[in-house]
């Protein structure tokens, strides 16, 4: 008789996973080529003639904040404006795409004990991380397929079309063999997707810092980026310059370091005991605190750690924009058009090119905060999957002060996370403008003002926790996807406003560009606090679901 391959059932696994997750990874799919559809059509009638992107794009290349959350121009073309607005967007899409279809089918199913079950079948060792790989490399595939078919019917050139869907899903890859590690190093799917999520962000900044320190030629509509982003996953992709000279051979590094990850998980899986990680639990005190005494204090040690590293996080990018606003600032005291379109993201006029600015960046600042959100809230779903939620059920504890506990950890940590945010900005404005009373009090102002919209987003995760926890994961994520795309993005891809009313932000006035209102405040707010109790009372309603 001969012996089982640890290979053995990956073609049946393969199948199950694509049946399970048919309708998510096709939205993904059909939300990142919609969106790089859109980016290009939004070019074509947002810029009339080659002149008018030109100065758009060399007004962009003089600007690091700009050149560090967009990415480096490779030329005037409409398709190369079009990928400086969305490129480096697409590959993070790409990039949780994978991870979070990996992460699925891997450590998720070791943590619920499917993975146990499978394993009693004639299924080898490798076989559930090998179908997670081939699941990802479908997707990945399937994602070039459309966005190589968009791009052209927007009347983007098919060479430049295919080299940025091959760069997008080549880093797609990459970053699923990073999901395949990190699902080896923790033990938990929540942990595997925070580290796998880290790895993603700091790839983003890494690109960026890379792009912003590189050198401008080709009479200002052209950035050759610094060394900073070779070293990253989503530089690579970039650095495939889609729409100018076409870089080929760059496509080898993410797909050769997706090789080289995927073996390396695949090698970790065969050393590790099944469902536990590599990286070890460190053990706790002898005797619990009081704090944990109550649900409040459970969530609050839960999810501190997570917090703190958005902190710091936070920090470096509030510092950042302080740092670079009066450089922005006085670039854009000369170009409507680019503060038009800065005023399009933010949502304010252009009578202050600072003010525009920041407003458009403590956007970005609060859809940070808001992904901070939908992380702490997911803990409610895994808390019931991972069978703890009962344990405590059982004591004196119900489940409304459960929820209550863990809502209240997300709604003070995204106020912590935009105070330190606009203190962090202002800090640095205000010492490049020697006025710094003034510089603290508008950037704090402007951030906290971000909270009721992100809040909303956190009484979305909750309602759809309490309705329907199975899709709780997918929902959430896709809500602050929405949210970046008809909200921040909506202004410059002329979405219709009753689509760009379907993100909170867009009903959140322009600080510091424009005037406070109380009222979208308190509207915002009280929507929150509704949806916040009414997901509450449909937890309440429902069975504990696995």
């Amino acid at each position: 008789m001969s012996e089982k391959s640890p290979y053995t059932g990956t073609q049946a696994l393969l199948k199950l996973a694509t049946r399970r997750d048919r309708i998510q990874l096709a939205v993904w799919m059909y939300g990142t080529a919609a969106l790089a559809y859109s980016a290009a059509n939004s070019v074509k009638s947002t810029y009339e003639n080659e002149k008018a992107r030109v100065d758009a794009v060399q007004l962009l290349s003089d600007n690091p904040a700009l050149l560090l959350t967009r990415g480096a121009p490779v030329g005037s073309s409409q398709g190369a404006v079009s990928m400086v607005q969305v490129f480096s967007y697409l590959c993070v899409l790409a990039a949780l795409m994978s991870t979070m279809a990996v992460v699925r089918h891997t450590r998720q199913n070791e943590e619920t004990g499917r993975a146990e079950l499978i394993g009693a079948q004639p299924v080898g060792r490798q076989a559930g991380l090998m179908a997670a790989l081939l699941l990802a490399l479908q997707a990945n595939i399937g994602l070039f397929i459309f966005l190589g078919i968009v791009l052209p019917l927007a009347g983007l050139p098919i060479g430049g079309s295919l080299a940025a869907a091959a760069a997008v899903a080549s880093v797609g890859l990459a970053f699923a063999g990073v999901a395949a590690v990190t699902a080896q190093l923790a033990g938990t799917a929540r942990g595997a997707n925070s580290l796998a999520g880290a790895a993603i962000g700091a790839a983003f900044l890494i690109r960026g810092v890379g792009d912003a320190l590189g050198d401008v030629t080709g009479n200002g509509t052209v950035v050759h980026s610094a060394w900073p982003s070779w070293l990253s996953p989503i530089g690579w992709g970039t650095l495939v310059h889609p729409f100018g000279d076409e870089r080929w051979w760059v496509l080898a590094l993410p797909l050769a370091f997706a090789l080289l990850t995927m073996g390396l998980a695949l090698r970790l899986s065969a050393e590790r005991d099944l469902g536990a990680g590599l990286l070890a639990d460190r053990p706790g005190p002898a005797e619990a605190p009081r704090a944990l005494l109550s649900p409040l204090g459970l969530a609050w040690r839960l999810q501190r750690g997570a917090l703190l590293g958005w902190l710091v996080g936070i920090a470096v990018l509030g510092a950042t924009i302080g740092a670079i606003g009066k450089s922005a600032a006085d670039a854009l005291k000369d170009n409507a058009d680019l503060t038009d379109t800065l005023g399009k993201i933010g949502g304010g006029g252009t009578d202050d090119p600072a003010g525009v600015f920041f407003a458009s960046m403590m956007v970005m600042v609060g859809a940070v905060a808001a992904g901070f959100t939908v992380q702490a809230l997911l803990r409610l779903r895994a808390e019931e999957t991972s069978g703890r939620l009962e344990a405590v059920l059982a004591t004196s504890v119900s489940r409304g002060r459960w929820v209550a506990g863990h809502v209240l950890v997300a709604v003070l940590g995204v106020v912590a996370l935009l105070l330190v945010s606009g203190l962090a900005a202002g800090l640095t404005y205000g010492a490049a403008t020697s006025d710094l009373g003034q510089a603290l009090s508008d950037l704090t102002g402007a951030a906290l003002a971000q909270a009721p919209a992100a809040l909303v987003l956190a009484g979305f995760v909750v309602v759809v926790f309490g309705a329907v926890p199975g899709l709780t994961s997918g929902a959430a994520w896709g809500g602050l996807a929405l949210c970046l795309v008809v909200g921040q993005l909506g202004g410059l891809l002329k979405l219709p406003q009753a689509v760009r009313d379907l993100s909170p932000f867009t009903h959140l006035p322009a600080l510091p560009a424009a005037e406070a209102e109380a009222l979208p405040f308190i509207v915002l707010l009280a929507v929150a606090a509704v949806l916040a109790a009414a997901g509450a009372a449909l937890f309440r309603r429902r069975d504990l679901a696995p």
